[in-house]
């Protein structure tokens, strides 16, 4: 099983990570305070975003073998110099996949993001916000090398 598709932002690529948390202090019925913690709106947006984009792509039935992941993720830029470099500026990497993981989960292309064995990530500049996704089997993988 191999499924590489491509989701196209014309606005640029969703705002927000993982890492964005808030706290909010609240009271158990006895009293006692505690911290609730929760997702920043545009998070739960972005989330959303991904849900929306990916839900036609993910197969029927989840799979239950380890895969490789591989997202290369385009981020607008108007300066045309820029154009296919490296992203080295926020968000970073393994904050912002997080979500994309998360977001697969919930569309069924995996039981558990922990499945994800191999995982690859490039942040590069582009002239439009895209992400190309590309889920593999790693046992289809290691039958073809043997």
């Amino acid at each position: 099983m191999k499924n590489t598709f491509y989701l196209n932002f014309e606005n640029g690529l969703p705002k927000g990570t993982a890492q964005q948390k808030g706290e909010a202090i609240r009271y158990k019925t006895n009293g006692q305070p505690y911290i609730q913690h929760y997702k920043k709106d545009k998070v739960s947006a972005m989330r959303a975003e991904f849900i929306l984009r990916m839900k036609k792509h993910a197969p029927k039935v989840p799979t239950e073998k380890p895969v490789r992941l591989v997202v290369f993720l385009c981020f607008d830029i108007k300066d045309r110099s820029l154009w296919g470099k490296y992203k080295t500026k926020r968000p970073d990497c393994d904050n912002y996949i997080k979500e994309i993981k998360d977001a697969m989960t919930d569309c069924g292309f995996w039981k558990d993001d922990a499945q994800v064995a191999d995982l690859r990530v490039v942040k590069t500049y582009g002239e439009k916000g895209s992400i190309v996704v590309t889920v593999e089997d790693l046992e289809e993988i290691k039958a073809v090398r043997v």
